[in-house]
């Protein structure tokens, strides 16, 4: 597998991986053009939903060769499914990236259920997919990523002891906003890109309020886009107002908080939105 992966994705080394909670992953490595950790250490920036996202992220690492806006240097750990399980990542994400106690919003089983009368899904599927979200499990799989996952991309490929880095489009991106209000200092930035707030009365909201005025001291860096709000689709819709209502409670409190607006739909978006957080919270 790690040579098919260094035709395909230059510098990329590609492993699986058991969590302590008995789930596989399949991790992607990335690594800077010349990168000699004898030399200098970078710091890892996880990508979450690597089947779908490495193609997309990965190539962009050289631009921290890039004359006109250099980023810092970094490692690339994209973070999927293996095996089987990779023919179901939309499904399993579900687990891992929503929050544990996370609302399913009308909009978003309304949204599976026409995939179901569209026929791009079956209704077995759609169960399947539903069912992920009654018992979903993002803190497993934040736990995975910093004390089972990390430990490993240290040792193997000799990284920076901080700076760190956590980038997460759509589901991803709540998971992101999960993680940055856990208030953790393990990583240094995060991009939540069209965080996945469908429900108005999603975790995240009753997490800010549980924190107070203060907010972490880590870098947030929030995306959504102008097609999601103009766009006619519901679930899009709920999931950019309540961004922005994410983004409006956050303006009285002291923080490091910066957002941007794409001009993309909720399907482009991630590459967009991925840049957008290496220009804002690491460049060079």
């Amino acid at each position: 597998m790690s040579t098919m992966w260094q035709g395909c994705l230059a510098h990329t080394d590609y492993f699986e991986m058991r969590s302590s909670g008995g789930h596989d992953y399949g991790v992607w490595v990335t690594t800077p053009p010349r990168y000699d950790p004898a030399a200098v250490q970078a710091p890892v920036v996880y990508v979450l939903d690597g089947n779908w996202a490495v193609g997309m992220t990965a190539p962009l690492i050289v631009t921290q060769l890039d004359p006109m806006q250099s980023i810092q240097p970094y490692v690339q750990v994209s973070v999927g499914y293996a095996g089987e399980e990779a023919e179901h990542w939309e499904r399993l994400r579900n687990r891992d990236l929503v929050p544990p106690g996370e609302p399913i919003a009308k909009e978003y089983i309304d949204a599976v259920e026409m995939g179901v009368e569209a026929g791009t899904m079956t209704r077995e599927q759609a169960d399947a997919y539903l069912a992920e979200l009654s018992d979903s499990r993002g803190d497993m799989f934040l736990d995975f990523l910093t004390e089972d996952l990390h430990p490993r991309i240290e040792r193997d490929y000799g990284t920076a002891p901080s700076g760190h880095g956590l980038f997460g489009y759509s589901y991803g991106g709540l998971f992101s906003l999960y993680a940055w209000l856990t208030n953790s200092t393990f990583f240094e930035s995060i991009g939540a890109g069209s965080p996945g707030i469908v429900h108005a009365d999603s975790q995240v909201f009753a997490r800010l309020q549980a924190m107070g005025d203060t907010l972490p001291a880590t870098k947030l860096h929030v995306t959504f886009n102008d097609r999601e709000i103009l766009g006619d689709v519901a679930v899009y819709q709920n999931l950019a107002k309540n961004a922005a209502t994410f983004l409006h409670r956050l303006t009285s409190r002291s923080g490091s908080v910066t957002s941007a607006l794409m001009h993309e739909t909720h399907v482009t978006g991630l590459q967009a939105s991925f840049l957008s957080y290496l220009r804002t919270c690491r460049a060079q």
